[in-house]
């Protein structure tokens, strides 16, 4: 579960030191992949939102965060795994600290229910992002299926619009098991809005979320 953010003067030496770290990581994410964010939904607006994204690195939500205007992004945190990002004080800081993750326990046996804990960063007025494929993905298909967590977030915060994202070619910029990037040009578009219908099921609305997220895929793919 995630724990809670500390709130901290404006001007202390801890936020700043947080301020400098996001500077540096978004001016580094733009520096190596050269990210650009297309929208083709009604653009950058400031309201609460769930961004949900195709899945391929743990920098997925990186390039996702520095596309975003900084005001947005101040109030977006990434949901991440626990067990990753809290291995060790320096992906801890950054997980707590600089992104503002709201961890989730993947354990079996967890206590928390993850979609109680999101739930409540939303209650908190954040935005959040979200890979509903619940793993990175690491195989020839586009996308894998979705997990339910994201039909349960919506049925419990049906007023908060949800957004696909997709994610062009970080995959080979930082390829799985290697540790320096390969400059690549990545580019994050990011749709329409969607909601869950009326009387919904979630079958079909994992498979709209799906098509909307894949359509995206297919126009940036068509337009290189």
């Amino acid at each position: 579960m995630s724990e809670p953010t500390r709130e901290l003067p404006a001007r202390s030496p801890s936020r700043l030191l947080e301020v400098l770290c996001a500077t540096v990581v978004t001016s580094f994410a733009r520096l190596v992949t050269g990210v650009r964010g297309e929208w083709r939904g009604d653009g950058p607006v400031a309201r609460q939102r769930v961004y949900f994204a195709n899945h391929r690195s743990h920098g997925d939500f990186v390039l996702i965060w520095t596309v975003l205007p900084v005001p947005l992004r101040r109030l977006t945190r990434p949901v991440a795994g626990a067990d990753y990002w809290l291995q060790g004080p320096l992906r801890k800081f950054m997980a707590q600290r600089v992104f503002g993750a709201v961890l989730i326990d993947r354990h079996s046996d967890r206590d928390a229910d993850p979609v109680a804990v999101m739930a409540a960063a939303l209650d908190q007025k954040c935005s959040l992002i979200v890979f509903p494929e619940g793993t990175r993905n690491t195989t020839e298909e586009a996308l894998l299926p979705f997990k339910s967590g994201l039909y349960h977030l919506a049925k419990a915060r049906p007023e908060v619009e949800l957004v696909p994202v997709w994610i062009e070619n970080l995959n080979r910029v930082m390829p799985k098991g290697e540790f320096v990037p390969i400059p690549l040009l990545c580019t994050v578009t990011l749709g329409a809005p969607i909601v869950l219908g009326i009387d919904e099921n979630k079958a079909a609305f994992l498979d709209r979320s799906r098509d909307a997220l894949l359509a995206l895929r297919t126009r940036s793919v068509d337009n290189q």
